[in-house]
């Protein structure tokens, strides 16, 4: 029988340590628990932290669990379940607002529809499945990149275009739109991708409360919005409901 790695088995059990407990963990506490000296701790460290699988908090020095470690842990939930488990929830949302749906799950830097139920009318419409969506102005994509720490890494470190002069680009600027987001619930994009096009996205969790995509409406401005420009309530809540539904769907619980 081959004989197990060593170096991945403590690579390993270093990654279960730093899931349970405390949440962050110093280099002699790491060593200790895992009866290691310290130099060979720090190599196995420093290689998972180069990978993305650990991060050190620049002011404590301590260790955590990495986002790129998040993402690979929310890949047991198929995209096809994902949208499986919506089909319904979307249609409704679809009846209800009478506006487009899309389903989206982070991919690639960008957003990627996995669904789309076209708006209930007699109007001409494209099948967007498969198409991408920026995560810097778009509402799928900012709400992901305010739950998905693999999702905020990735819309600060990449090219956020000003599309329409509403884009908010500067990183700042961005980083309050999130934090207003986290707040709020939901995202919403006013003009800001397209002109005249508005839409509003809230986040689905999956039973361990981890977000593994977005749902959200899009249309017109006139009829997405009020005449004063802030988005209808009534779709907020629409949406905000269809996104629980699936949520819920999914094992989560709590939001």
């Amino acid at each position: 029988m081959a004989k197990n790695i060593q170096s991945l088995e403590r690579a390993a059990a270093m990654l279960r340590l730093l899931a349970g407990g405390e949440r962050r963990l110093g280099l002699s506490d790491i060593a200790s628990s895992l009866d290691l000296a310290k130099g060979t701790a720090h190599g196995i460290l420093r290689t998972l932290q180069a990978e993305g699988f650990v991060e050190q908090d620049p002011a404590s020095g301590r260790y955590q669990l990495g986002a790129e470690l998040l993402r690979l842990g929310t890949t047991y939930l198929d995209v096809h379940e994902l949208r499986a488990r919506a089909l319904v929830w979307t249609d409704d949302l679809a009846r209800s607002s009478g506006e487009s749906v899309y389903l989206g799950v982070l991919h690639q830097h960008g957003v990627l529809i996995v669904h789309h139920v076209f708006r209930p009318d007699d109007s001409r419409q494209v099948l967007e499945v498969g198409a991408m969506q920026p995560l810097h102005s778009t509402a799928l994509g900012k709400v992901l990149a305010g739950y998905d720490p693999v999702a905020h890494s990735e819309a600060l470190e990449g090219d956020r275009k000003a599309y329409t002069g509403r884009t908010v680009c500067d990183p700042d600027g961005f980083e309050a739109v999130l934090t207003l987001t986290r707040a709020r619930g939901y995202a919403s994009d006013v003009e800001e991708t397209w002109e005249g096009v508005a839409s509003v996205a809230a986040a689905i969790h999956d039973r361990r409360r981890m977000p593994v995509g977005a749902v959200g409406i899009t249309g017109a401005v006139e009829r997405v919005c009020r005449e004063d420009g802030e988005l209808r309530p009534e779709l907020i809540a629409a949406v905000r409901e269809c996104a629980r539904s699936v949520s819920r769907d999914l094992g989560a619980s709590r939001f």
